[in-house]
């Protein structure tokens, strides 16, 4: 699953431009790394969000979809916020 599809899906990001715009402004990072809006995720990889002066860092434990407002909490797991 791209990586701005995922951080809407899991409502880490409300809106797919705004992830599109945080991923294309070096402000997302897959295990390390800055990552492009297309990067392809997978399950266990480390995303780390760069925003509004705080980071935060997740790991993804699935990939759906679509998610509900319920489901998309499990599809991750936060490491520090």
């Amino acid at each position: 699953m791209r990586l701005d599809k995922f951080l809407k899906v899991s409502r880490l990001i409300k809106r797919r431009t705004v992830a599109n715009e945080a991923c294309s402004g070096s402000r997302v990072s897959v295990n390390g790394k800055t990552a492009k809006p297309a990067y392809e995720l997978k399950v266990g990889d480390i995303i780390e969000l760069s925003l509004g002066g705080k980071i935060s860092k997740f790991e993804v434990l699935s990939l759906s979809e679509h998610a509900s407002k319920d489901t998309a909490a499990s599809m991750y797991r936060a490491l520090s916020e």
